[in-house]
This record gives C-alpha cells, structure tokens and sequence, in this order.
C-alpha cells in the first residue's frame, strides 16, 4: 500500500489534515486507567456496546447492534422510527460560575451572552485569536450567574482557565460531575412526558428544564446532535446516580420500543450538523464551515477572535477570499456507505486528476436512496451543481480502484424536525446570530 502524501493545497494551514489513505487497521482498543470511563460506561456494555472511540480522554461507545445483524443501519431506523437512548457523558460539563460569569462567557464566545436568558442553552463557538474554531458546545445558562460549557472534542476547559489567570474575571472555571444522556428520536417527547409529565411538551427548542427523573436531580434541554426531535438529560452527581437515571429512562422507554445507540452520524450528517475534528478544527474559520452566522455583526463587546474574524468578513464581502477550500455538502454514487470512514477520502476535479479535496463525513442516507457527504474542497469547485470525482475505498466504490461521481447539493440535506439556528436564520433571510 502507498502513503504518499497527496497532493491536496493546504497552504493555508500549519499543519495539514492527514490525508493518507491507511483504511481500517487491524487494532484493538486498549481499555486502562489512564482515559476515563464515564459512569454510564458499564451500563453501555449491559447493552451490548462491542466498539468505542475516544472523545475528551474518555471512552465514547459507537456501536451496539453487531455489524452481521445489520450495524448502524438498524440503530438508525431506531432513532428516526421510535425513541433511542444515547451514552454522551463525553460532552464534559465545563462550569463558569461567579458575578462575572456572563462577561467572561461573552469574553470567550462569538455570540452575544448577554442575550441569552436563564434556563436556555445556544450552540456558540469559542475561537482563538486567529479566528480557528476551538470549540463548537452547547452553552447552558442555568443561572444568572452559571453556565454550562458541554464540550465538543477539546480541553476547552484548559484554554478557559488559561485565558483567565490574564484576565483575572471574578468567576470559578472547572469540570463538574454532570453528566448528560441523550433521547432521540420522534417518540422522545412521548418518553420524557412519561418521565417527568405533561411539562415535557412545553420545553422550547434549546429552553432548558429543572427536574427529577428516578429521584435524581437533573437538568433537561431540547437539543441533541441530530435534526430529529430530540433531548439531553444532564445527570447531577453522576459518578454516584449514573444507574439510577439509564435503568428508569430503560424501563420507560420500553412501551416506545426504545433502543440503546451510538450517535448517529448519519443523521448528523443529513442535518448538517458539524463535528469538531472532522469537518473543523483549530485552524478553521467560521466562514469556511457554514458557521459565519455564529459570528454577530451587531456585538459590540470585545471577544477573542474578534478583530480577525471582522478582518475576514471584510475581505470576503470586499470579494477577497482568505482560505482555499470551504466545506460542501455532496451527494455521490457507489455502495451505500454504511459505517464510519476511517480515512478523509480524497477528491479530484476529473476522474484522473490529482486530488484537491477531501471527504470530511460520509454516510449513506435511507431516505434520499444516495449516499452523502460534507467534504471540503476548493473555492472554485464549492458551487451547486458542480461535479467532481470521490476517491472511495474497493468496498464501496461502484468498479474498484475507480473513483465515483458526486454533485454538490444543499445542506441541510433534508429537513429537520428541530432546525439549527443557521436554518432558522436562512428562511429569514439573516446571516449572523445574536
């Protein structure tokens, strides 16, 4: 097998995506001390959970249904179907709490924290001063003077105790022992009222909810890493009450048949949901992700990233684009895609040129009957309508060893039950959030 580097313009960046194709590797996860097991870990393997990865040095399981009786696609139809129940006690809860709360949070956030109320969450990003997107959580304000980071894949909370030993604002930054679930899927509001009553139906897209479920303290909000309808249950003390949550959220989900999954990529995917350290990292710009609404043109306070991303906006509005590739939405032909790639595939303007782009996230989706991707390529070649080759490995490639074509298309693939905010904000024809 060759690993050569292809030859994919990445002179923007300071360290390239690796984009060798090495496909799977026969390797066993070692499972000891030094990442974390979360508390619903054993819990996950009760449920027959046979693969993991790992997300903020602990262990995230990916898989429950075996690859021979149908894999991911059956975890699929579950969630878009009935009601599925999600371990993501990875989306470590950063807490910054004090009477600085909120100008710290606005300090370290794009969006305007001012505006957002108490007991409701956003998505925000946080950037470092070139503008690169560090972290893209949900932010819970809980308090006026508490907030909830729950992190995407990164240390944030290094980098938010970092920024503050210069800036000295009156706040508290540290991880708790909160811990989220989450429910997914159309039968979700039926299972949640089951749990905590008729309140269940009047929480707002990103409104956020103090109850008890099976006794236990925890807070509930109406979002979650798909387009379905959907809800995160954020578990207070959950080294200690982690069974007590899963075994009454298990026992009441089984009138909805609800199944016990990984995150659905998938549906992810279809949503045009984004995921930190595939389609974006630290040296990505908002605007080169469809995120440029994430960054407010009516903020008046300072914010780290603020004077580059200003710059940016500028220069992109001026006609002048300062990176060399954006990120896409693809619809492409070969096998369905069926599990996750373990390689950023590469892409060519002709069948055989050389690569000048690369497959971020690729699933197959059921009900478009096509296979989807976001994937980043050049300037030129980001236009609807626009057609280039996909490199896929043998098993999914429609000849082996030849590449398949695919089209450029609309993101959000379909429509969401729940729409994200640059949805919301594209039918009113808006650009930036506050």
């Amino acid at each position: 097998m060759s690993y050569n580097v292809p030859s994919v313009d990445q002179s923007d960046r300071r360290v390239p995506i690796n984009l060798r194709q090495s496909g799977p590797t026969p390797v066993e996860m070692l499972i000891d001390t030094r990442v974390r097991k979360s508390p619903y870990w054993a819990l996950s393997m009760d449920h027959g959970c046979w693969r993991a990865s790992i997300y903020n040095r602990m262990y995230h399981p990916r898989g429950y249904v075996p690859r021979e009786e149908g894999g991911m696609t059956v975890e699929y139809q579950s969630l878009v179907n009935d009601v599925t129940l999600w371990n993501v006690a990875v989306e470590r809860q950063i807490q910054v709490k004090g009477p600085d709360a909120e100008a710290f949070v606005n300090y370290v956030i794009t969006r305007d924290a001012t505006k957002i109320p108490v007991m409701r969450a956003r998505y925000v990003i946080l950037c470092n001063e070139d503008g690169g997107i560090l972290n893209d959580p949900v932010l819970l304000r809980v308090a006026e003077d508490e907030f909830w980071f729950s992190l995407s894949d990164t240390d944030l909370m290094l980098w938010l105790q970092g920024v503050n030993v210069g800036r000295r604002f009156d706040v508290g930054i540290a991880e708790i022992d909160v811990a989220p679930v989450q429910i997914q899927g159309p039968k979700s509001v039926d299972l949640l009222e089951d749990l905590i009553g008729p309140v269940a139906r009047d929480i707002p897209s990103y409104g956020l909810h103090a109850a008890q479920i099976g006794g236990r303290d925890v807070i509930i909000s109406q979002t979650g890493f798909t387009g379905e309808k959907g809800y995160e249950v954020y578990l207070y003390d959950a080294t200690r009450y982690a069974e007590d949550l899963w075994k009454v959220i298990v026992a009441a989900g089984e009138r909805h048949n609800l199944r016990v999954v990984a995150p659905a990529h998938h549906r992810r995917i279809a949503a045009g949901i984004l995921s930190w350290g595939q389609d974006m990292d630290f040296e990505t710009l908002p605007f080169q992700v469809n995120l440029g609404y994430q960054v407010p043109r009516k903020k008046e306070a300072d914010y780290i990233g603020k004077a580059r991303l200003d710059e940016v906006r500028a220069r992109l509005e001026a006609g002048e684009v300062p990176y060399s590739t954006q990120l896409v939405g693809l619809a492409l032909g070969g096998k369905p895609i069926d599990d996750y790639a373990p390689d950023f595939w590469l892409i060519s303007a002709e069948a055989g040129s050389e690569a000048v782009g690369y497959v971020t996230s690729p699933w197959f989706s059921p009900e478009l009957e096509t296979n989807i991707a976001l994937a980043h390529v050049p300037l030129p070649m980001s236009e609807l309508g626009t057609e280039m080759w996909v490199h896929l490995p043998d098993q999914y490639a429609e000849t082996p060893g030849e590449p398949v074509c695919a089209t450029v298309v609309e993101v959000p693939f379909r429509p969401s039950v729940n729409p994200n905010q640059r949805e919301l904000l594209k039918t009113r024809g808006l650009d930036a959030a506050v």
